[in-house]
């Protein structure tokens, strides 16, 4: 049963729920102790998300003492927490729920702000303004600085969402296409061609930017991944661990890069890679364009570049 919110100025919050992407992201719901909180798209609830994908009951999230947990209540489209699909789970500190296209935070907290925090009443009125003045998004969005890549890829696969997600970075813009929460193909724009498991790998090492979820495109593409998207993050966040290590051997990507004159080492040593490599090195003049020329991975590229360098194939200015 919906409690009436009487005594929701009585206890002070300890947790709040804070919405990072969809219909009413910057919107901010305070939990508090002793409390049962009802989420759905029906009006008479405690906490209303208006939108197609959240059912009329979608969930309840119960607060006692200092344990929060939050159980589906039959919804059509579920309920996800940290990525998984749950009936019911106990809820911590920076865990993340998708309800429909709102992606939601929980946050503690702290100090004085526990005796600041908006009533139920003043959350519901914020975040029915927000909703209002804000033009109905296509799908959910948001920043990969509150919902890194990684964990935002693995919410939309777990929940089989279909689109093309866009993220926009310094470094470039990108895009991810799903198909029921698939990644079978992957580019980025204004910039270097690169294949989709490139493209993947560089757009994982983003950590700065804005992400939207568009409707699903279902052009024709070169060629499609086979991988599960699980095994696409868990190869890409490997190689971009091991990139970076390797990176930090190798002089600066601004370093430019000469072939010795007269080259002692011979030609016929190296290795297909290597040979690779020392190809795109003499066509561009930066380490950073030899990534961009060569089509191998940026790990293995980093790889055969400091061995070209150490066998003295190369020299870097």
């Amino acid at each position: 049963m919906v409690s009436d919110g009487s005594d929701e100025g009585r206890d002070s919050a300890l947790w709040a729920l804070r919405f990072i992407s969809g219909k009413y992201q910057g919107g901010e719901f305070p939990l508090r102790p002793h409390r049962e909180i009802i989420v759905g798209r029906s009006s008479d609830l405690d906490m209303v998300l208006v939108e197609d994908m959240v059912s009329r009951k979608h969930a309840k999230i119960t607060t006692d003492d200092q344990v929060v947990t939050i159980q589906d209540l039959g919804s059509t489209n579920g309920t996800f927490v940290n990525g998984e699909k749950v009936r019911k789970a106990e809820l911590k500190d920076g865990d993340r729920i998708l309800i429909g296209t709102s992606i939601i935070k929980m946050v503690y907290v702290e100090g004085d702000a526990t005796n600041n925090a908006l009533s139920e009443t003043e959350a519901r009125s914020k975040m029915a303004v927000a909703a209002n003045k804000r033009a109905a998004p296509k799908s959910m969005s948001g920043s990969i600085e509150e919902i890194p890549l990684p964990d935002l890829i693995q919410l939309l696969s777990t929940s089989r969402k279909s689109g093309v997600l866009m993220v926009r970075s310094d470094a470039a813009v990108g895009r991810l296409y799903l198909r029921k929460g698939q990644i079978y193909f992957a580019n980025l724009e204004h910039g270097p061609t690169v294949g989709s498991r490139k493209a993947i790998v560089r757009m994982l090492g983003w950590v700065q930017g804005a992400f939207e979820l568009e409707p699903p495109d279902e052009s024709p593409v070169l060629e499609e991944l086979e991988d599960s998207t699980e095994a696409l993050l868990m190869d890409g966040m490997r190689q971009l661990d091991e990139y970076r290590v390797q990176l930090e051997k190798l002089p600066s990507l601004a370093a430019a890069l000469t072939v010795p004159k007269p080259l002692e080492p011979r030609l016929r040593d190296l290795a297909p890679e290597e040979l690779d490599v020392f190809q795109a090195a003499l066509e561009v003049n930066t380490v950073g364009a030899v990534f961009d020329q060569s089509p191998l991975s940026d790990l293995l590229i980093a790889e055969k570049l400091r061995v070209l360098l150490e066998k003295g194939y190369l020299a870097a200015a």
